[in-house]
């Protein structure tokens, strides 16, 4: 009778430890309650770069994410690599016989090649790539330096979860967001580029990327509606594409489908980018003027 007695006081052991452990992983990001007469929802602002002390989750969103049936996200890069990657080179590469980075007048081509070599980027490594896909890899080299990794991302961690288990539903395609860059007219991406250079030499990009991650760590709602109200009110091009472009044209129609899926299943997760989440035109705001009663859990 001993052995058995005291497996089970083990087990009832290592549970309430494990349990103990789950309850220190930290509030991150935001998250919302969103319901309607019979339905709710969890909403939940993500990071698309991230540590390994970023896991476990919070029980509150892991145990929404257990109860799910269905999990929404922006998209899904993983459900098809080989597709994503085919969108990329569509939409981020310049086409055989475009000039690219030789059709900029020479002073300018020489400014930004000497910019990409302070960053340590070989500018002949990456003349087939648009200004805009570009753009993008210096984010994420950027990223690097603060020793956030893109493969940890809190939306990859969370459709590993329940890959196989729940569908994951897309809110948006690779296709139509690498398509929102590239709609941009050429000068404007070379402008944008020059301003994201500026930018990384002057320290400010990595300074703006360590406050939204600090304020993601920390659930820091205080933090997060100062960079909100920057990206409201900056008249840097970053800024202006970033608050016109990539937030106010897409948080309509993806509040419109978060609306859709409360409607049509109770307890579903939507985990979307934290910026989508803020200030007065972001998604929880949207679904409030959609009849949706919203509340914030942190």
């Amino acid at each position: 009778m001993r052995r058995p007695i005291i497996v089970v006081f083990l087990s009832l052991f290592l549970s309430s430890f494990l349990m103990a452990f789950q309850a220190l992983a930290a509030e991150r990001g935001a998250l919302f309650k969103v319901t309607d007469k019979e339905h709710t929802l969890y909403l939940y602002g993500t990071i698309h770069a991230g540590k390994p002390d970023y896991y476990p989750l919070e029980p509150r969103i892991s145990g929404a994410l257990a109860a799910a049936p269905t999990l929404a996200l922006e998209v899904d890069a993983m459900r098809d690599p080989q597709a994503v990657a085919a969108v990329f080179q569509q939409y981020g590469m310049f086409a055989p016989g475009s000039p690219g980075y030789a059709g900029l007048a020479p002073e300018r081509r020489a400014r930004i090649e000497a910019a990409l070599k302070g960053q340590g980027v070989d500018p002949a490594a990456v003349a087939p790539l648009k200004p805009w896909m570009l753009i993008t890899l210096l984010a994420v080299a950027d990223l690097a330096k603060l020793g956030f990794d893109p493969a940890l991302g809190v939306d990859a961690h969370l459709a590993g979860q329940v890959r196989g288990r729940i569908p994951i539903a897309e809110l948006e395609t690779v296709q139509y967001q690498a398509a929102l860059f590239d709609r941009l007219p050429l000068e404007m991406q070379w402008k944008l580029l020059e301003e994201t250079l500026e930018h990384m030499a002057s320290g400010q990009q990595l300074r703006e990327s360590r406050e939204l991650f600090d304020a993601y760590e920390h659930a820091d709602q205080a933090a997060l509606d100062r960079i909100a109200q920057r990206i409201e009110t900056d008249t840097d091009l970053i800024a202006k594409f970033t608050r016109e472009v990539l937030l106010d044209e897409r948080n309509g129609p993806m509040a419109d489908k978060v609306a859709a899926m409360v409607k049509r299943e109770n307890n579903a997760v939507a985990a979307v980018g934290l910026l989508h989440l803020l200030g007065k035109r972001g998604v929880p705001e949207l679904l409030r003027e959609r009849g949706l009663k919203v509340e914030r859990v942190y």
